[in-house]
């Protein structure tokens, strides 16, 4: 039995809130009873100890106490609170070729792209908080086909460490919380990737199918202002809501979320490493206890190159090594020249 002393000071909405949230995602996976003067999470899920559904339940309720809303949300009014750092930019990218008559030929295509990145950080006493936003879709059209998705990210992130004096100034306490999905369904246009045949092309991803959630408790050992690196403890769920999509993702037809616990390790690096050219570099590690002899790995890079004010060249890439997905490494990178704004 839980008996969290944060429910004392949360207003009786949220409360209501965090029930439909745990509520709905414990109806996934095995059954949850939510009382809040005194918390009991009991979870039936078939194939996990009773230890183990503990810390999906820790891990659960710590993505609920830490999420912006109920932090947001404190009766002291501290005017600390106030001092955000914030940003939030807007992209916009094109291309476009045309043909006619011309002899050394050539295909007709048309490509759009937007994005939008952002980040808030603020510092109260010992906690420091930085919450990420990254969205970016992007659609091309080459001579007669249909317009297809070229790119379709949504990526949050939410980061809470203590830092203090001593030993908590080198290896501060961290708990981090991360969703990665799309917005729009995906094709495949080459071949099929069902064990029946399915006609082409095939659809294999939509909105929250797959959507990925993570939470991670750890130390955080700041190696200097633009590196850091984080050990812990993780937990990670796998969502797929479209029933015939799941053998794509290692699910049963009627698994909906996959749960896995396990030990996780997160490196970043970011930094101006000429004169207008920004990296950003993260290398994240997952090891489930049930698999620790192939870890899932996500690497991604981000290279940005200002011209001016308004215009901004990006090179972008990724690996992803996921064994549930695919037994290969999976490869992305995106070139987009564009207007930006700065709306924060």
């Amino acid at each position: 039995m839980l008996v969290p002393r944060i429910f004392q000071r949360v207003r009786p909405g949220f409360k209501r809130r965090i029930h439909d949230v745990v509520g709905s995602f414990c109806g996934l996976q095995g059954a949850c009873e939510i009382g809040f003067d005194s918390i009991l999470v009991t979870m039936t899920a078939s194939g996990f100890s009773y230890m183990t559904q503990r810390v999906v339940g820790l891990l659960l309720l710590a993505t609920i106490f830490t999420t912006p809303v109920a932090l947001g949300q404190e009766a002291s009014g501290d005017a600390d609170d106030t001092r955000w750092t914030s940003t939030l930019v807007g992209k916009l990218a094109g291309s476009q070729a045309s043909f006619q008559n011309w002899a050394e030929g050539g295909v007709n295509t048309l490509a759009l792209s937007s994005g939008l990145d952002g980040r808030w950080e603020n510092t109260n006493g010992p906690w420091s908080r930085r919450y990420d936003l990254r969205l970016a879709y992007g659609l091309v059209k080459q001579d007669t086909s249909e317009f297809r998705k070229a790119e379709d990210v949504i990526r949050l992130t939410a980061t809470f460490k203590h830092v203090g004096d001593g030993t908590l100034g080198s290896f501060s306490p961290t708990v981090a919380l991360n969703v990665r999905s799309q917005f729009d369904s995906g094709y495949n246009f080459e071949k099929n990737q069902f064990a029946e045949a399915r006609p082409l092309p095939q659809k294999v991803s939509d909105f929250l199918s797959p959507g990925v959630f993570t939470q991670a408790i750890g130390l955080t050992y700041q190696h200097s202002e633009y590196l850091s690196q984080r050990f812990g403890v993780g937990g990670k769920q796998t969502v797929v809501l479209i029933d015939r999509l799941r053998e794509l993702y290692n699910l049963d037809l009627d698994q909906t979320v996959r749960v896995e616990i396990g030990l996780e390790a997160f490196t970043e690096f970011e930094k101006e490493i000429f004169t207008n050219v920004h990296m950003k570099s993260s290398l994240g590690l997952f090891a489930a206890f049930n698999k620790p002899e192939s870890p899932d790995l996500l690497w991604e890079n981000l290279v940005i190159m200002k011209v001016n004010s308004w215009l901004q060249f990006n090179v972008e890439w990724a690996v992803l090594q996921d064994d549930d997905v695919s037994k290969r490494f999976q490869f992305k990178e995106v070139f987009t020249v564009g207007v930006v704004y700065s709306f924060l």
